[in-house]
């Protein structure tokens, strides 16, 4: 296998096969992060798309010498996933979702008994996009309401809302699937 190094000095001369090569490589990893913020494929695929578009503009700044490229890669997908979400949001395209249409969804475990990570994605796709972003960041992301408030730029009481709409949410979800 080709070296970090080769590759990512292929990317930075528009090698096409080593940019094809980093994108693979980082791909999975990626994928699994935006699938945090978002239920559609299609918007994950975007983000990760854009995200690494934002990588091989800046490939130029990742020094090998200093670590592993997927957390450097990591922080900048994260941050287009955000960016991607405040864009949709802004633009009025929020995502609803029919919390009873989600329900009827087979399980072929009882979610309360074992939460799996496909459990949680399955419960936290029931919230609406900024509800479900908000609590992936505070609870999942480890981010304060402070930081929260000022990523988004609402105050921090809309934070505390949406993290009580979201357990408020979530509680009633749990509750109903626990009733089949």
């Amino acid at each position: 296998m080709e070296s970090l190094q080769n590759i990512i000095e292929g990317c930075n001369r528009n090698d096409r096969i080593s940019q094809e090569k980093l994108y693979r490589l980082l791909y999975p990893g990626l994928f699994s992060l935006c699938r945090k913020y978002f239920v559609c494929e299609q918007d994950i695929v975007t983000v990760v798309n854009n995200g690494m578009l934002n990588i091989f503009r800046n490939l130029g700044m990742y020094d090998v010498k200093k670590g592993d490229i997927f957390p450097w890669a990591y922080a900048i997908v994260k941050h287009a996933a955000l960016t991607y979400l405040r864009n949709k949001l802004n633009a009025k395209e929020k995502e609803h979702l029919n919390m009873d249409d989600c329900m009827d969804l087979p399980s072929p475990c009882n979610p309360i008994v074992s939460l799996a990570s496909k459990d949680i994605y399955l419960y936290l796709s029931v919230l609406p996009a900024m509800t479900r972003t908000v609590c992936i960041m505070f609870y999942l992301d480890g981010f304060l309401v402070r930081e929260i408030a000022a990523h988004f730029q609402i105050s921090e009481g809309t934070v505390k809302w949406h993290l009580s709409e979201g357990r408020s949410i979530l509680k009633k979800a749990m509750k109903k699937k626990d009733a089949y």
